[in-house]
């Protein structure tokens, strides 16, 4: 009865994981866009998440220090400065545009669109010699292209201006998942943790996008009745607690997305990422009012089938082929990003029956 029961207990481990991530997955999209009904200073609300966020990445830090007796990485002013600092730029400006386009589409063709990031991913992954040139690539690119176009085609509720910034978003995040990549494979660094990386990027990202803050709602937000000139305590209160939910709610993210790789695989993340995606869409159209034709759900069907091949090959190749050259030697997952996996599920697999010390991915 060992080995049944041991196989209900995975399977019911790796639903509770699951639904773990898309409650908080799925959960930040929509406080997002709730919040931005109200509070029009999307640039403000991640700046406060960023901060959030470091300050909790700096106490798991602290308390896994004490744990393991082991004291975390601290890179010099130097590299920090010229390696960390690219990566650090293109993930506040890919974060800082997404949360800004909630002001002007709906959650379905933010999320639709956000699903090309791939494409970029890809382009950026040949261009740095992380992934291999293969035919069906092309065929993933013709899916995923089609298939936004469709869902954008003649859509009622279509902005171009919150489109180009998610798209935007998109180009700017297939460069930071890129460089992610890369930052985290420099051994030197000592950055193969996740939580490190976190931890180093949090206030660079800070810096970064302060001074677009800064040019686009510092004045209006000085002199809003939000925060700076509030007559009563109760809304100051009101909206410090909702800005920090969202840290909350990012933090917890990036602790899910660990957890369901690294005791699962990777591929359960990315299979379980594209059908997020659907779910998404059902909700927004059951509790947003988002509409949509079957034109524009005939084209999420085409990008989720190029999402799907992507995940597909991936898998195969990694099961078909040894270890990159540009891949460690190493089988910790603590190399795993979500976007960008070479050999992960092999690693992750290999990785389920052990209790090593894990971290956090980010997302």
């Amino acid at each position: 009865m060992a080995c049944p029961v041991q196989f209900l207990c995975r399977g019911i481990r790796t639903v509770g994981l699951v639904l773990l991530y898309y409650a908080f997955s799925i959960g930040i999209t929509f406080y997002n866009k709730w919040l931005m009904k109200g509070f029009h200073y999307p640039l403000f609300m991640t700046l406060v998440h960023l901060a959030i966020n470091f300050c909790l990445t700096a106490l798991t830090r602290r308390a896994m220090q004490c744990w393991t007796g082991k004291p975390r990485i601290i890179l010099s002013w130097t590299d920090y400065l010229h390696k960390v600092a690219p990566t650090a730029l293109a993930t506040a400006l890919d974060i800082g545009l997404s949360n800004w386009s909630f002001l002007f589409i709906t959650i379905s063709l933010y999320t639709m669109t956000k699903s090309s990031a791939v494409l970029f991913i890809l382009f950026f992954s040949l261009v740095f010699k992380l992934e291999e040139p293969n035919p069906f690539l092309v065929v993933v690119v013709l899916l995923i292209s089609t298939g936004l176009f469709m869902f954008t085609f003649e859509s009622t509720q279509f902005n171009l201006q919150g489109f180009s910034m998610v798209l935007l978003a998109s180009f700017i995040g297939g460069i930071r998942w890129t460089l992610t990549q890369v930052l985290m494979q420099k051994a030197e660094l000592g950055l193969q943790n996740p939580i490190d990386t976190m931890y180093h990027l949090q206030p660079l990202m800070f810096v970064g996008l302060f001074p677009l803050f800064l040019y686009n709602e510092g004045l209006s937000l000085s002199t809003s009745e939000k925060l700076f000139r509030v007559t009563e305590l109760s809304p100051l209160l009101y909206s410090l607690i909702t800005l920090s939910i969202g840290g909350i709610l990012a933090f917890g993210l990036g602790f899910s997305e660990f957890l369901l790789v690294c005791r699962t695989s990777s591929l359960t993340l990315s299979i379980s990422g594209i059908f997020k995606e659907l779910c998404t869409l059902l909700l927004a159209a059951a509790l947003m009012g988002d509409r949509m034709n079957m034109i524009n759900w005939l084209g999420f069907a085409v990008c989720l089938c190029g999402i799907s091949l992507h995940v597909g090959l991936k898998t195969y190749y990694s099961k078909n082929k040894g270890p990159s050259l540009r891949q460690l030697n190493s089988k910790s997952p603590e190399l795993e990003l979500p976007l960008l996996r070479q050999n992960g599920d092999d690693s992750a697999a290999e990785f389920n029956d052990e209790d090593e010390e894990q971290e956090i991915t980010l997302h």
